[in-house]
């Protein structure tokens, strides 16, 4: 009988023959045997390990051992996980920590804390793209934004590190996604790459990596894949040539509608067709002939003060407002802006070819730049572009409102001028319906 009263097959066992911390060798069940027994209880293998029998007749690795004074013990397998030569090799292991005065079970389950800390600290790329994006969400203006991100990332990114851990991504993951559509579609996989960076970015500052982010461009990736401008040459906007532009307005002042009128005043104010549709009566002072722009609609992120010529104050004039909605250029819908569309569609109208709204923005760059004596700085801040770096930035306070308020004037009397080889194309606004 042992000490639980249970009747043993080999040999007495009591909790001093080999329960203390005493090296009797094991030795004293064969794997045969081990195999065979089926009587429930505890047979020792000496040194305080046993096999366990249960009345269900499964079979279990026990060790016995005692540490300061106190009794132990520690389960250490299933014969079904654990062999007899497994078993022992597992008892030796956690002796040898006694012998160091360490207590093999809380050793045991430090770990398993540890693993489970661990694991609680592992998030998949696909997990932290959706926090990153869900954080952001709120301060991106175009509310396509995160469409478009969780669209690249579904398409390029996911099916190579979706699922690994942010920890286990390396420069080779990086590569492998980008250089499948490097040179097939360079900017989505530059913009590609530069969401990747950012959400291993958010990753790090969270703590669920270190190290270095291995989709930074500048000194890694650079080295790897080769320059956008080496792939192919950016292919702009499809713009009308500035020389071309006068012809196109006095068409385009023949023609009654609010696309036709938001379309002209698009032109001489050289703004984004977001900016121009989206705008609203109270970012207009037609007494002072300025238009602002808020910051949260320009893709700069900086309000933006627009001088307004002449004509376009004339069409703002002209133009009726309708009640209960804040657009100067309503659409089909009620307070609702004119459809980004409205305007393309009436220039592939009147002109045959790809020709774009936002080319009319290169028109009148060529133009400021080929044709006016206006520096440089004067024609980019009219597109609303940040000029120079941030020193540069912070000494130039100013918007030199009055000297763009000159360009734009001289930008519309251009426009207004007779076509080459035709009378005076000149005509007055008619009311907008």
């Amino acid at each position: 009988m042992n000490e639980l009263g249970v009747e043993v097959g080999i040999g007495p066992v009591s909790p001093g023959s080999d329960g203390g911390n005493g090296m009797r060798e094991f030795g004293r069940l064969a794997a045969t045997k081990v195999a065979a027994l089926k009587k429930p209880g505890r047979y020792g293998d000496g040194n305080g390990l046993y096999l366990q029998v249960s009345q269900w007749q499964t079979k279990s690795w026990l060790l016995r051992y005692q540490l300061a004074g106190r009794s132990r013990e520690m389960g250490l397998g299933s014969l079904t996980d654990v062999s007899l030569k497994e078993a022992r090799d597992k008892a030796r292991v956690a002796r040898s920590m006694l012998i160091d005065g360490d207590d093999p079970i809380d050793a045991r389950d430090a770990k398993k804390q540890a693993l489970r800390a661990e694991s609680a600290k592992r998030i998949t790329f696909k997990e932290a793209a959706g926090k990153y994006i869900a954080a952001h969400r709120a301060g991106w203006r175009n509310g396509k934004h995160a469409a478009q991100w969780t669209s690249t990332l579904t398409t390029y990114a996911y099916p190579v590190i979706g699922n690994l851990g942010v920890a286990d991504i390396g420069t080779g993951h990086i590569v492998k996604i980008l250089e499948a559509i490097w040179s097939t579609k360079t900017d989505t996989a530059a913009r590609l790459r530069g969401r990747i960076e950012n959400i291993l970015d958010w990753a790090t500052a969270r703590h669920f990596r270190d190290g270095d982010n291995p989709a930074r461009w500048k000194g890694h990736v650079e080295s790897l894949l080769p320059a956008k401008s080496k792939v192919r040459q950016v292919r702009h906007q499809p713009a009308m040539p500035f020389e071309e532009v006068p012809a196109f307005v006095g068409e385009l002042r023949l023609r009654d509608g609010i696309s036709a009128r938001a379309l002209e005043f698009t032109i001489l104010t050289a703004a984004r067709t977001s900016e121009a549709i989206n705008a609203a009566w109270t970012e207009i002072d037609l007494n002072a002939g300025i238009w602002t722009v808020p910051a949260e609609r320009m893709k700069a992120g900086r309000e933006h003060r627009v001088p307004l010529s002449v004509r376009a104050t004339a069409i703002l004039s002209a133009m009726p407002r309708e009640k209960g909605s804040p657009f100067v250029f309503p659409g089909g819908k009620a307070r609702k802006p004119l459809s980004n569309m409205a305007m393309l569609e009436l220039v592939r109208g009147m002109r045959e070819g790809d020709l774009t709204v936002h080319g009319f923005r290169s028109s009148f760059r060529d133009w400021a730049g080929e044709a006016t004596n206006y520096p440089r700085e004067l024609a980019e801040a009219a597109l609303g572009h940040v000029i120079g770096d941030a020193a540069e930035q912070a000494y130039r306070r100013g918007d030199a409102l009055e000297k763009r308020r000159k360009l734009m004037e001289a930008w519309a009397r251009h426009c207004a001028s007779p076509a080459k080889g035709k009378a005076d194309n000149v005509t007055p606004i008619r009311k907008a319906r």
